[in-house]
């Protein structure tokens, strides 16, 4: 069942067409990412859906909402985690939960949502003395502290170390594992790869490409990169198509067949007693497809 429905979407600010008439869903229980870099129109997108923003045109269903009525039931059934939420910070963790849980009529408990995102020892602590990790789990738990079926999670491991990244995604796909359905933006294309089911790239207000994190842009049929160093001997006897030597004497070869050419190059190797340094086998990361698609760097 699709949760999220969108339907030749289009916003225009006079004559700036921030979104250009898109279409995707999301299904109930995934977790979908929208990647794109600054300017590419993904904000627009989830301030409409979530009803902060009205559209220009197109059709938009949320949890079978129209969102841009600003219902009170649909707003008691999604969770938006922003990139910073202000909070009294003279309020204690479990006292800023407690607030926030009583303006809704279902809520989590405090001490189930503090053990969640893993604020045990912060319980009686103020919010004041938090880290910015810690007080971005406060966010969290602040997010989807009236159990909302669907939530809404802008970069939420922006200024994490790995560590707390780490733990965020365990968080995420515990929500996940609850049946809930997460739309999440992102920057890292790691966390992308981690936790989506399905990714769209947004590029000058357009989806460019949709798809699992494993197919996204072709991906899965894109040349295997395999590199090593060999000192001291030709490659002209390989005997493989694309080879080129990169930086200090690295051999370079763009496969469609690794398994195969990995077979040629060490049998090369040892008929040549060549030992080879360095050896990796590296296929296009979904950060190289990324690139690809928007074009340009985030900032």
């Amino acid at each position: 069942m699709a949760i999220i429905d969108v339907e030749n979407l289009a916003k225009s600010y006079g004559d700036v067409h921030a979104v250009r008439g898109i279409d995707f869903h999301v299904e109930q229980g995934e977790i979908f990412a929208l990647l794109g870099p600054n300017g590419a129109g993904k904000s627009t997108t989830v301030e409409i859906l979530e009803g902060h923003r009205a559209r220009t045109s197109g059709s938009v269903s949320v949890l079978g909402y129209d969102p841009t009525e600003r219902d009170r039931a649909y707003r008691e059934r999604i969770g938006i985690v922003l990139q910073e939420t202000a909070v009294e910070d003279q309020l204690s963790v479990k006292e800023a939960i407690d607030i926030y849980g009583s303006m809704y009529p279902k809520h989590r408990a405090t001490g189930e949502l503090i053990e969640i995102v893993g604020l045990e020892a912060k319980t009686d602590a103020r919010i004041k003395t938090l880290s910015g990790g810690q007080r971005r789990r406060l966010e969290l738990a602040l997010g989807i502290v009236g159990d909302p079926d669907l939530i809404f999670l802008d970069e939420p491991t922006t200024g994490f170390d790995p560590s707390a990244r780490r733990q965020a995604w365990t968080i995420v796909e515990n929500l996940a594992s609850l049946g809930k359905t997460i739309l999440l933006t992102t920057h890292y294309m790691d966390e992308a790869q981690h936790l989506a089911n399905r990714v769209a790239v947004m590029a000058d207000g357009l989806i460019v490409a949709e798809g699992t994190p494993e197919s996204l842009g072709d991906r899965q049929s894109k040349k295997t990169v395999i590199t090593f160093v060999a000192v001291g001997v030709s490659t002209d006897s390989l005997g493989l198509a694309d080879v080129s030597t990169g930086d200090n004497g690295r051999i370079v070869i763009s496969s469609d067949e690794p398994t195969r050419d990995l077979h040629t190059i060490t049998g090369w190797a040892i008929s040549a007693g060549v030992e080879l340094t360095d050896l990796s086998v590296t296929r296009p990361s979904l950060e190289d497809v990324y690139l690809e698609l928007t074009g340009s760097n985030d900032e």
